[in-house]
Parts: structure tokens; sequence; C-alpha cells
């Protein structure tokens, strides 16, 4: 587990993480626990002859977007905004071109900036925008949701959603700056605050043992949102997904470890029709490739178990019910994640050790699902 210092919040000093690209430096991730920061790393990038776009949603718009915009207006030349309804559903494509028509209207060129404040709908759309519009233009991400600020502002995947497939259109394209503020967190309702936690006890599982028991044994302090426990937690993920994604950009091998929970996490997410939050689909996509694991004699049944138990103490979903095991294998078929028509499947060879499997069936995911079904109780009377 990275051994992080302690979050410097009065002196000048930023807690920063560099993420590079074909082995050269590309974009900072900085952690603050304010905006107060944020002006002199725009410094850098003179946007005093620059346009900039600050693209949020009716969310988030309330709580940060003048504060936000304030900073912009200090070392801009002009700034705008472009506010979407919040939600998954409108993660689409003609979404997307209210962004660009504003872009048109207001004049942006190829100098200027793109900025994803929210969460991971409004990180992939506004990185959509920035690499398509003009054929590419800068943006930064300041993600103000946990599952955002550990997984989708970090890495260089945008996208959006088509005809509910999640991320079936996009480009890997990556920010100039990742703006980090875990204040933002303390606005968060439970249950969106803790369906974060789904990529990061991913993180633990795919690749670091000890930080998953880390988060066990914190669990507590992480759920009340302790300042100092959230930083440790959110820099260890984002270190975790830095290294993934410097060894391989474009998923053409050990990223797509990421995508462990996500096949079937998908599937559940678009069969419940985003009723439940993508965090916690991925907890049950988690739950069921352990089961495969343990099926296919690479994990414990105790192992598997634990992974559920872990799920659990955040609170997040540990069982499918009310779908049917067929229907969630067909949607699987539809994930971006297939290679000649077989799944890139990734299982877990030991707690720690995630690797990809494109031999599992759909007898084994059939099988997993089952098992990781919580059947409704049948009442009649008896014969």
């Amino acid at each position: 587990m990275l051994d992080i210092k302690e979050l410097n919040t009065t002196g000048d000093e930023l807690n920063v993480l560099t993420v590079n690209y074909e082995g050269k430096p590309c974009y900072d991730i900085v952690f603050s626990n304010s905006f107060d920061q944020l002006n002199r790393l725009l410094s850098k990038f003179l946007l005093r002859e620059k346009k900039v776009c600050i693209i949020t949603d009716d969310t988030i718009a309330p709580l940060y977007l003048d504060e936000v915009k304030k900073v912009f207006a200090e070392v801009a030349g002009f700034v705008t905004e472009y506010v979407i309804n919040a939600g998954e559903e409108y993660k689409t494509l003609r979404t997307v071109e209210g962004i660009y028509k504003h872009l048109i209207e207001t004049k942006f060129d190829r100098n200027d900036y793109v900025i994803a404040l929210g969460g991971g709908v409004v990180g992939d759309m506004t990185g959509y925008v920035a690499a398509t519009y003009l054929r590419g233009i800068s943006f930064i991400q300041i993600p103000t949701t946990l599952l955002s600020q550990v997984d989708s502002s970090i890495g260089g995947k945008t996208g959006v959603d088509l005809d509910g497939y999640k991320n079936m259109i996009g480009a890997f394209y990556q920010p100039k700056l990742v703006y980090i503020n875990v204040s933002t967190l303390k606005s968060l309702n439970r249950r969106i605050f803790l369906s974060g936690m789904g990529e990061i006890i991913k993180h633990g599982i795919i690749k670091d043992k000890d930080y998953l028991n880390w988060l066990r044994s914190n669990n507590e302090k992480i759920i009340d949102r302790d300042p100092e426990i959230l930083i440790q937690m959110i820099k260890n993920s984002c270190y975790i997904k830095k290294c993934v994604v410097e060894n391989d950009p474009k998923e053409k091998g050990e990223r797509a470890l990421l995508n462990f929970g996500h096949t079937i996490g998908h599937s559940v997410e678009k069969l419940y029709n985003f009723e439940k939050y993508h965090g916690e689909c991925v907890a049950i996509g988690m739950v069921v490739a352990a089961y495969i694991s343990k099926n296919k004699g690479f994990i414990s049944e105790s192992e598997a178990e634990s992974i559920k138990r872990i799920v659990s103490i955040f609170e997040l979903p540990n069982s499918i019910t009310g779908l049917k095991a067929d229907s969630i294998i067909e949607v699987s078929k539809n994930d971006k994640k297939m290679d000649s028509k077989k799944i890139k499947f990734i299982v877990i060879k030991d707690i720690g050790e995630a690797i990809i499997d494109s031999s599992i069936t759909d007898d084994d995911m059939r099988n997993a699902i089952l098992e990781a079904t919580e059947f409704e109780p049948i009442f009649g009377a008896a014969d």
C-alpha cells in the first residue's frame, strides 16, 4: 500500500501524483480540501487570452459553479457555463450536441478549454466533447463524487451511452489537470458517497491485498468521511489506477483488469434502468466475478465470501434480485469488452491479483449469477 504523507492544508506544498503517458509526464492529479489552490495551478495554462466553458449538471451547479467560475474568471479571458440535466440517462449524443452548439455560438476555437465540474457522467461527456470538438481541445477534470475522483477522471477514457449501453461511443483523450477537492464529498448523500466504494474495493481486489485489508480496518472512519482517511484512500486508489493506465493507456492488456466486476455490473445497471448507481452495480458484478473465480478453482470459498462481506460492510448490494440470469448474460454480449465474440472476463487468481480469462462460458456466468441471486420467497397454501 502506498505510504502517503499527510495533506498539507496550510502551507504552499501541493499534494500531487503525476500521470505519465508513453513514458513522459502528461498531467497532474492534485489533492486538496478546498478550491484555494486551483488558481495558481491554472497559471501555467496561460488562459488570459483563452475562453473557458465549465460544464456541470443541475445538481452540482448550485453547490460549486459560482465558486469555480470565480476562480477561472480571475485567470481566463472569457468564462461561460453549460448546465446539463443530472443522471446517467442524459449521458447521450443529444446532450453532447447541445454542448457543441453552445461552444460554436460562443466561438470556441482549438486554443480554448472545457472544464468538467461534476461526477462521472459530466466528466465522461466533457472529455468526449474535448476529444471531438474541432478534432480536439483541452480540458480539465474537477471531479466532485468519490467514484469520479478515484476512477473516471483518471486515465483518459471518455464517452457517452447509446440506447442504454454504457460508453459505447467514446475516445481516449487525456486531461491537462485533475483537481480533486475532497471537501465536495461532504455534500453527497450517504448512498451516492458509498457507491464510490465499489471502484475503491475493486482496486484492492485486483492489485493490493494490503489496501483491501486497510479498507476493511478503517471502514468506520471512511463511512464517517474522516478527512485524513479520505485523502489517504483516494490517493492510494488514484495511485493504483495511475500505475495501470501508465502501463497500458489504451487498454490493450493490463488496463482491462480495471474492468473487474464491470461485465456483469454494466448488464445489471442497464436492466435496472439505471435505478442503481454505477458503483452499486459494480459491487454486484464483483460478487459474481468472485463466485466465477471460486468455481474455476482460483480462489477459495472463504475468499469469495470475504469479497461479499467487504461489499456489505460499505452498504453496497451483494446480491441480485428481480433479474433473470439469461437476461444478464444476453446484455453482457453487447458489452464493449467483447473480443472476437468472447468476453474478456476479469477473474481473481488471488486476492490482489486479477487476470484476464477469455474462456468463461455462459454456463460459468449463469451458475455464478444464480449463486448471487436472492430469490423472492413464494407464499401459498400447502397441499
